[in-house]
């Protein structure tokens, strides 16, 4: 499942580095390999892009935001190696660019397995970003001054949500279902926008726990979504009946309908 995207007037937010300065542009001819960068229409061209700005600008200001540019653009396309490698490349330009510390958490907790032989190791790290990404944005400005108070607060409870999904699925894998169940149940809480992916989520996790129902009730949520993603929802159908499955086999008795009590013989005249 997709990673939840910040759209809109929030996509601001991701336009300028974690807490630095704003960046400026120094060289000729930097403003326009920059804004060739921003106006690229599709994921390759935007590495091309990011890639120019970076080989023709090295001591560019704009480092980590072209870097982070790449990243997104190889999660866009699915290359989950190089979306790691240029998110740490970012954190290396800026340690604190704390959109680069969500992606990677993300990414990590979606790429961990229960039997990875590294889990250990990536379990560690989301939770060094998701956490850090938390408390960065306790005290984080304003990236861009066009951003209202009230967008700007909604855009950090935004990027809350992708923390606590992220350290939910890592719990979820490490078997702390309430753990899991808690930070599902803060990510949901932190927006207006409930990410559909986290209700699927965290409808997994009631069934991990043996809360069938509630896990159905969970699905179903998702499912009555108008424009929820087809995929998502298929999920959910599916995850409904499993769960629904799970349910009668723990309960046999549920599972079908008791018989009829015979009746008595009717006493002949």
């Amino acid at each position: 499942m997709k990673q939840m995207i910040v759209s809109g007037v929030l996509a601001l937010a991701v336009v300028m580095p974690g807490l630095m300065a704003q960046p400026k542009v120094k060289f000729q001819g930097e403003g326009e390999a920059l804004q060739a960068m921003f106006n690229a229409q599709t994921a390759d061209a935007r590495i091309a892009a990011c890639e120019n700005v970076l080989t023709k600008f090295p001591a560019t200001e704009f480092k980590a935001i072209a870097l982070y540019f790449e990243a997104s653009s190889y999660e866009q396309k699915g290359d989950y190696d190089h979306t790691v490698v240029f998110g740490e490349r970012t954190l290396e330009a800026d340690p604190k660019y704390y959109q680069a510390m969500l992606m990677l958490a993300l990414n990590i907790a979606q790429h961990t397995k229960e039997f990875d032989l590294d889990k250990a190791d990536k379990l560690a790290q989301i939770s060094k970003y998701a956490h850090g990404a938390l408390d960065l944005l306790k005290d984080a400005p304003k990236p861009n001054p066009s951003i209202t108070d009230d967008q700007w607060t909604e855009a950090k409870k935004e990027f809350a949500a992708q923390a606590h999904a992220a350290l939910g699925m890592a719990a979820a894998v490490d078997k702390k279902y309430d753990v899991a169940e808690s930070e599902f149940k803060t990510s949901l809480a932190a927006t207006d926008k409930p990410e559909p992916s986290t209700l699927v989520r965290l409808g997994k996790v009631y069934s991990d726990e043996t809360k069938y129902d509630d896990a159905i009730a969970q699905y179903e949520k998702v499912m009555a979504i108008p424009d929820v993603n087809p995929t998502i929802r298929q999920i959910a159908q599916a995850e409904r009946v499993r769960a629904i499955q799970k349910k009668n086999a723990a309960n046999p008795s549920n599972a079908a309908p008791k018989p009829d009590a015979p009746k008595p013989d009717t006493p002949q005249q």
